[in-house]
């Protein structure tokens, strides 16, 4: 019913390196985010114009199907790919990344009859795409394809141009809390101090 797709697609200029391949407490930090979700997926993929590099992983690996298109073009591209009705998609540099946001994610999509169930919050970084955390989310595959194929047809390519045309089901800040006390989930490492900041916590909390 669910498939997770971890998204590796990015350039990582600010880390300097692969940030998706850096070890993260002895593995590499893709490796800790396939963890983390596995036990939940029915189905596993990874995004990546660099398949020679994850062939690793032994999971499933899907290039982008609309090269050179950001965000909205990986997100097209992890929907398309999956087999289940149920897409969950993260970021491949979230340590903390919870599992049981996309189960309650799923609940709320079942019971509310939501196309996208996804975090809304607070934080300058967010604000980019409206407050929502569009690499942090639960979308449903038989509604979301065919509106991001409107905005793709219409040239419009910012990752929740579509939004207008599904049912969106915000998950608040205080719901957050609820689902993840630690507040780290949706953390993504962009710099070397921020990998290594996300490294001691994981060593002295182990979120």
């Amino acid at each position: 019913m669910l498939t997770i797709v971890i998204q590796a697609g990015g350039q990582s200029s600010r880390m300097g390196e692969d940030k998706a391949l850096k070890p993260f407490l002895g593995k590499p930090l893709i490796q800790r985010v396939i963890e983390r979700l596995n036990p939940i997926a029915d189905e596993l993929i990874v995004t990546t114009n660099r398949p020679d590099e994850y062939r690793f992983l032994n999971i499933r690996l899907v290039s982008d199907l609309i090269p050179e298109r950001g965000a909205l073009g990986g997100l097209y591209t992890a929907i398309s790919s999956a087999t289940h009705p149920y897409i969950g998609i993260v970021a491949c540099d979230m340590p903390f990344v919870n599992p049981m946001f996309f189960e309650t994610a799923h609940r709320l999509m079942v019971e509310e009859e939501a196309d996208v169930v996804i975090p809304r919050i607070k934080s300058e970084e967010s604000q980019k795409s409206g407050g929502y955390e569009p690499l942090h989310a639960l979308y449903r595959k038989e509604t979301c394809l065919p509106a991001i194929e409107d905005s793709i047809q219409k040239d419009l390519w910012k990752v929740i141009a579509w939004f207008g045309k599904v049912k969106v089901r915000d998950v608040s800040d205080d719901e957050m809390k609820i689902i993840d006390p630690t507040g780290l989930y949706s953390w993504n490492v962009n710099t070397p101090d921020e990998f290594a900041k996300a490294v001691e916590i994981a060593n002295n909390q182990n979120p």
